[in-house]
C-alpha cells in the first residue's frame, strides 16, 4: 500500500509535507499536579526551511531571509496533546504564511488642489479664531 502524504496548506500556492515537520512531545511545565507530571502534552514542532523539498526556490529564499534556517514552534496551553499539536500546527502555518507575505509597494501620492485649499482654509480659520481671542487694543 503506498504511503499517504499529508499536507499543511500554508497559502493557496504553498503547502508543506507534514513528514518534513519534526514533532517532539515533553511534559508541560508549571502547576497541574499528577496529570502535568505524567503526561507529555507540550508539543514542539521544528521545520527545516533550508532542507525542505516542499518549497520553491523563491519561497525558500524569502523564508530563509525572514525566519532563518529552521522554524521552531511550541504549544503547551492545553491539557490535551492532540489540541496542543493542532495549536502548534496552526502557529507554524501562520508564521510561514507571514514569512511568505509580500509587502505591497507604496505608490507615492500628492494631495489634490482641493485638499490643499481645504488645509489652507482651515489654517486661516484657526488663525482668525485665535486672533479673536486676543484682548482688544493690543497690537497686531
Amino acid at each position: 500500500m503506498p504511503a499517504v502524504t499529508e499536507w499543511l496548506e500554508v497559502t493557496p500556492d504553498c503547502a508543506v509535507d507534514v513528514s518534513e515537520i519534526a514533532v517532539r512531545f515533553s511534559p508541560s511545565g508549571g502547576p497541574g499536579g499528577q496529570h502535568a507530571n505524567k503526561a507529555s502534552t507540550r508539543v514542539e514542532l521544528r521545520f527545516d526551511i533550508a532542507g525542505s523539498s516542499s518549497l520553491t526556490e523563491g519561497q525558500r529564499a524569502r523564508l530563509l531571509e525572514r525566519l532563518g534556517d529552521e522554524l521552531r514552534v511550541v504549544a503547551d496551553a492545553e491539557r490535551s496533546q492532540l489540541r496542543n499539536r493542532g495549536l502548534a500546527m496552526e502557529r507554524l502555518r501562520q508564521r510561514l504564511a507571514a514569512g511568505l507575505r509580500e509587502e505591497r509597494r507604496r505608490r507615492p501620492t500628492r494631495p489634490s488642489r482641493a485638499a490643499r485649499a481645504r488645509r489652507l482654509d482651515a489654517k486661516r480659520r484657526q488663525g482668525e479664531r485665535k486672533r479673536d481671542r486676543r484682548r482688544p487694543g493690543t497690537g497686531e
